[in-house]
């Protein structure tokens, strides 16, 4: 009966919750839910990142390392990220079954966030958001975080001053401030565990070079779920394939921009020319005929939000001629991430026809039959 009690007070929650196209929640929103049965918060940032700072009982699941490909950028079950049978395997040893609804989060600056989101949406799965302003913005409404922030920034300048006081010899006033400092890090100790953002990480070894990242079981204990993914609800309104970008390709080579199609790249300018390349790709460059927006004009860097707001994508869209009527390919190096990130507030946007090109550079510049421009 408790359980069920939970249950329907997290539906009641997810019901209040005020998504944006319901592929966003804000952090007030998801603030309600962490810890509730049948949600599981995913971090899509790094090993690393997810061990210095998670939500408390998330797990980690690297957007990067969700594209699945072989030494040689070749994508064996394209358009999908993973095969099915190995995705199964690989999401229901995160604890998450059909049913999970899915935060997916990162820092706050969107891109892997939105890597976990075209992942999971791509094979169907519904209940999956994006939390706007990420951990940041969780930190910002847990009040054990405020008071540990004061309690740190204090300590910094006890220490500072204790120090100044040994320097200059006077002893009584270095060992009462040493004794403060004592004192302000013993309450930081108190606090830690009841912080929302916790530190930490289990790694669980999957078979075949794949793990799961957990957090530890002093924190949450991640029982393994039954995962299936059902071959007729797998989505490719959100993926597409190089054949599918290769069309788009030879259609604007011969139409230019009064083409049906848009190719967009959303990597470094450094990444487009061809002069920085990344993981295994054996040639540098970008598609042909590729309009160049970088990730970093979604993200609103001024209000640490996920994604600026719709009027100032609607410009930037407009600006580069990305309209509605038109089937629109965003690539990076995997697909999960920035090429994701774009395709996401696209989506946001209402644009119908949006994909992210899950091979990306990784598939398509070690592929010699594909071209390529510098």
């Amino acid at each position: 009966m408790k359980r069920l009690i939970q249950a329907l007070m997290v539906l009641a929650l997810m019901a209040g919750a005020s998504f944006a196209d319901k592929l966003t929640i804000s952090a007030k929103d998801a603030y309600k839910l962490i810890g509730k049965p049948g949600v599981m918060f995913v971090s899509g940032d790094s090993e690393t990142a997810f061990e210095n700072g998670h939500i408390r009982g998330s797990v980690n699941m690297y957007a990067h390392h969700l594209h699945h490909s072989d030494i040689m950028g070749r994508m064996h079950c394209a358009p999908l990220f993973q095969c099915p049978k190995d995705a199964e395997h690989y999401i229901g040893a995160h604890g998450i079954d059909n049913d999970t609804t899915i935060i997916a989060y990162d820092n706050w600056r969107g891109p892997n966030a939105t890597g976990v989101l075209a992942f999971f949406k791509s094979y169907g799965h519904k209940k999956v958001y994006v939390l706007d302003g990420g951990v940041d913005a969780i930190k910002a409404l847990d009040p054990n975080q405020q008071k540990y922030n004061q309690l740190k920034e204090e300590s910094r300048k006890i220490k500072k001053a204790y120090k100044k006081a040994k320097k200059a010899g006077d002893m009584a006033k270095y060992k009462e401030l040493k004794a403060k400092y004592k004192e302000l890090k013993a309450q930081m100790k108190a606090l830690e565990p009841k912080l929302i953002v916790q530190r930490g990480i289990k790694k669980v070894d999957l078979g075949n070079g794949h793990f799961a990242y957990l957090p530890p079981e002093s924190e949450a204990k991640i029982t393994p779920k039954h995962y299936k993914i059902d071959p007729k609800h797998i989505d490719l309104s959100w993926v597409a394939g190089k054949d599918e970008v290769y069309h788009a390709v030879q259609d604007r080579l011969k139409n230019g921009d009064k083409s049906k199609y848009v190719i967009i790249d959303t990597r470094s300018m450094i990444e487009i020319i061809g002069e920085r390349k990344m993981d295994n790709v054996a040639r540098g460059g970008h598609v042909p005929t590729a309009k160049f927006i970088e990730w970093k004009n979604i993200t609103d860097f001024k209000r640490h939000k996920s994604f600026r707001t719709k009027e100032e994508l609607e410009k930037l869209f407009k600006k580069y001629g990305v309209t509605k009527d038109k089937t629109i390919y965003a690539y990076c190096q995997v697909g999960t991430g920035r090429g994701s990130d774009i395709i996401t507030a696209l989506k946001l946007l209402g644009y119908p026809n949006a994909k992210v090109y899950s091979g990306s550079w990784d598939e398509w510049g070690n592929d010699m039959n594909l071209p390529i421009r510098r």
